[in-house]
């Protein structure tokens, strides 16, 4: 009996310091996924407001002279847009399922429902429940957290918005600066 306690003993020393690993890489694949995600939704939205739209900003009050201050910007990239978006833009997170690969054991997060009909490659990809809820718990967590900086970021058209604020501002996907970008 003695004998089998060193083996049970070392085992369950092995596993309670991985666990903790695991759960860490767990919940940053998550977070990383859930701002890469939330990101690239954003940016479709945008992209789908006609760019001749636009929306008044600016003060309603009249000047001594008789004028207002009062201009014309593109309503796609206003803050009232963006904030619009922000409030709704997790609920697209039940659109996505968890790929994990097989090799590196890191969890990506995909699009399950194409935007225009064609057929997405699905394979190895989990569709579940649980899987769209921490995504979506996660995705608001990042939108009420980093709220200022997506706005910011997205109020001006520019490349690599993903990398720049999901690994270089908010340090949530630090170990994805070396995955292609279609895994993501």
């Amino acid at each position: 009996m003695r004998g089998h306690i060193l083996p049970v003993l070392c085992l369950g020393l092995a596993a309670a310091l991985l666990l903790p690993t695991a759960c860490a890489r767990r919940s940053q694949d998550l977070h990383c996924g859930a701002c890469r995600a939330l990101v690239d939704e954003l940016e479709w939205e945008i992209a789908q407001v006609d760019p001749r739209k636009t929306i008044q900003m600016g003060s309603f009050r009249i000047n001594p002279d008789g004028s207002q201050s009062v201009v014309e910007v593109p309503y796609a990239r206003s803050e009232a847009h963006l904030t619009e978006l922000l409030e709704r833009v997790c609920e697209r997170m039940q659109e996505y399922g968890e790929r994990l690969d097989p090799g590196t054991q890191r969890r990506s997060y995909v699009r399950v429902l194409s935007r225009d009909g064609t057929k997405l490659e699905l394979s190895g990809v989990s569709i579940h429940g649980d899987v769209a809820s921490s995504l979506k718990f996660a995705c608001e967590s990042i939108a009420e957290e980093y709220e200022d900086e997506l706005i910011e970021f997205l109020s001006h058209e520019a490349d690599n918005v993903k990398d720049r604020l999901c690994s270089k501002r908010t340090d949530l996907c630090d170990h994805a600066l070396h995955i292609p970008h279609d895994e993501l």
